[in-house]
């Protein structure tokens, strides 16, 4: 049976080599990123979490438990009980008392806060599955897969949504922050004015929901 790193007592960390990375987490799983609470450009619809809805209904069982990689890193304040497990990996984390069994309301409950906290939400598919069975809302502070991405660009590690991000250069008023929201580093400030790199954004949609002008959308890649 599957189990993530902080269930197997695996040591978490996110100073690892990049061959250490490559070899105990990008061969063995990816992740995808999901948006959620996101308008898309050209389109008069919200996400609301549906995506994410789908793919927690399909579960027979969802656990919500502590985030491992904050909890043990402590480099940040964002929330902690934001962990979902499904199915398997669920069972798993519910018999070893580090998860409680949760409704669906609940498990959107803990996206939706987490959002408003500024982290990514991955979904992640360990080898050998078709669907996801851990729901991860991380920072590249602590997390160990998204502190890969960010300091090696290892895209195994960490696949981009079917979304990215398009700025409004009009509209934009450089106000700097959206540059705190992104955990991918896509977005800076260079002599006051917002330098945007796209070949970094992994359209987690955590930029456009809190930009004050609305000079940022999320489109679907080409």
């Amino acid at each position: 049976m599957q189990c993530n790193a902080y269930a197997c007592g695996i040591s978490l960390r996110n100073d690892w080599s990049k061959k250490e990375l490559e070899e105990d987490y990008v061969s063995k799983m990816t992740a995808t990123t999901v948006p959620v609470n996101i308008g898309l450009e050209g389109k008069q619809q919200i996400l609301d979490l549906s995506e994410m809805k789908r793919i927690l209904s399909e579960a027979t069982i969802i656990s919500l438990g502590v985030c491992g990689c904050r909890k043990d890193l402590g480099r940040c304040d964002s929330p902690l009980d934001v962990c979902l497990s499904l199915d398997k990996e669920a069972e798993v984390e519910v018999e070893k008392g580090l998860a409680r069994k949760v409704s669906l309301r609940e498990a959107l409950d803990a996206l939706r806060r987490s959002h408003n906290a500024g982290l990514v939400h991955l979904a992640y598919v360990f080898k050998g599955n078709d669907k996801p069975e851990v729901i991860c809302s991380c920072c590249s502070c602590c997390c160990h897969s998204m502190s890969a991405l960010v300091r090696f660009s290892i895209p195994e590690a960490v696949v981009a949504s079917k979304f990215i991000a398009k700025q409004d250069v009009d509209t934009c008023v450089d106000c700097g922050t959206c540059v705190k929201r992104c955990q991918f580093k896509a977005r800076y400030l260079q002599e006051g004015k917002l330098v945007y790199d796209s070949a970094k954004c992994f359209g987690c949609g955590l930029c456009m929901s809190t930009c004050p002008t609305k000079a940022i959308s999320l489109a679907e890649r080409s």
